[in-house]
């Protein structure tokens, strides 16, 4: 009796709680944005890593980058409580798990995907729009004063300066170059091939990224937790709370005049993330 009533509460049954890390990666979040920063996702990584019980943590990834800062803050935070907590933790990778995502996934002690996600980007991509004759033809007259002159940098109302262009690949390549010292501390002796292509930028399935060592297995993330930790292994899956707003569906009416702008832009900015990779 005790056993039926302690299985039914899940009790004596092994635990694999799972954090789902979908979306672009951003700096902040405005209004009804989904993105990964540190403050939206170290609250679910303290759940997880918390839970009773845990035999590890699964990470779901489903992101095709973002921001570099926020990457290695949350990249950092799940090494940190990994090693507090003494708890092994794998990364199942979605459609893509690339850029800052496959950042995400060097996080992970072990990385599993499918055959067909895309994995890899481990480069630095900066990109803008310039304005300079749009303005002129509607007659509008650009006025910028600025105390220091490098202040104004690559202003998209004015001509390119090459000055800034060479600024902005140096700070790219420092950036980078921390990228790829955190794959090959993560990654090490499982790494295969030339540098020069793994760290190009370019990206792969998840098929020829076990050959570059950058993905160690093929697989499904409930097919492979059974295997490993038995076909009752617990698989809670630890999300955001909604606000009790979101969850009674009249989310779209609050402040909704003022965020239509600042939501569409965003929309657009993570579509053009998604759309690097045919997604």
């Amino acid at each position: 009796m005790l056993q039926w009533l302690m299985d039914r509460l899940g009790r004596g049954r092994p635990v694999v709680p799972v954090v789902r890390l979908s979306g672009v990666i951003v700096s902040g979040h405005l209004f009804g944005s989904r993105g990964l920063s540190i403050e939206t996702v170290a609250p679910l990584l303290a759940r997880a890593f918390g839970q009773r019980g845990a035999k590890a943590v699964a990470l779901a990834i489903n992101s095709p980058g973002g921001s570099p800062v926020q990457s290695a803050l949350i990249g950092q935070r799940i090494r940190l409580l990994a090693r507090e907590k003494n708890l092994p933790v794998i990364a199942f990778v979605e459609d893509v798990a690339a850029s800052g995502g496959y950042w995400l996934a060097c996080a992970a002690d072990e990385i599993v995907a499918d055959p067909s996600s895309i994995v890899g980007s481990i480069g630095v991509i900066s990109a803008g729009f310039g304005f300079k004759d749009l303005i002129a033809r509607l007659g509008v007259e650009r006025r910028v004063h600025t105390s220091g002159d490098k202040k104004s940098m690559l202003d998209p109302f004015r001509d390119e300066d090459p000055e800034d262009v060479e600024r902005l690949k140096r700070l790219q390549a420092e950036i980078h170059g921390g990228f790829k010292d955190w794959v090959r501390e993560r990654r090490g002796s499982k790494l295969k091939g030339d540098e020069a292509l793994l760290f190009s930028g370019e990206f792969w399935t998840a098929r020829r990224g076990v050959e570059f060592g950058l993905v160690d297995s093929l697989g499904e993330l409930r097919t492979v937790l059974q295997a490993r930790y038995g076909e009752k292994v617990r698989l809670p899956v630890v999300a955001a709370r909604r606000r009790l707003w979101q969850r009674l569906g009249i989310g779209g009416s609050i402040g909704a005049v003022e965020a239509i702008g600042p939501s569409l832009l965003a929309a657009l900015e993570d579509r053009a993330h998604w759309q690097r990779f045919g997604l």
